[in-house]
């Protein structure tokens, strides 16, 4: 998927919250972990020549969208979860060209072993039009 966008990208990988999101009547009570992982593309090179802040931003603000998303108001889908990231992610950080977000439930209702259920959507700045 990378060849698709190419170019540079910064990286946010396992990112754990407490949320209250999902379909079934439990999650929304009980609340369940959610590990997220987020790319997202921007030409990196003029921080890489300068070494200034002031060329990228920090991850922490990233960051804090998915916290905000995640530990924030219920949402029944994950699809509906990442798509509120992502589509903050572009709204507030213009240089950003793309973003993919990952989303996973570690504890999920499955009758048998399962490292996590999710999902993973990619969204370029373009998409914002629709």
């Amino acid at each position: 998927m990378d060849a698709l966008i190419g170019g540079d990208k910064l990286i946010l990988k396992g990112l754990t919250f407490f949320g209250f999101h999902g379909a079934i009547k439990e999650e929304n009570t009980l609340g369940q972990k959610f590990v997220v992982d987020i790319d997202a593309w921007m030409d990196l090179k003029p921080a890489g020549i300068s070494d200034h802040l002031s060329h990228t931003f920090s991850y922490a603000e990233i960051y804090l969208i998915a916290k905000e998303v995640i530990e924030g108001p219920a949402l029944n889908l994950l699809e509906s979860v990442a798509q509120k990231i992502a589509i903050s992610t572009l709204t507030i950080h213009k240089e950003i060209s793309a973003v993919r977000v990952k989303i996973g439930k570690p504890h999920v209702a499955i009758q048998g072993p399962v490292d996590y259920l999710g999902v993973e959507i990619l969204r370029r700045r373009s998409d914002l039009a629709d």
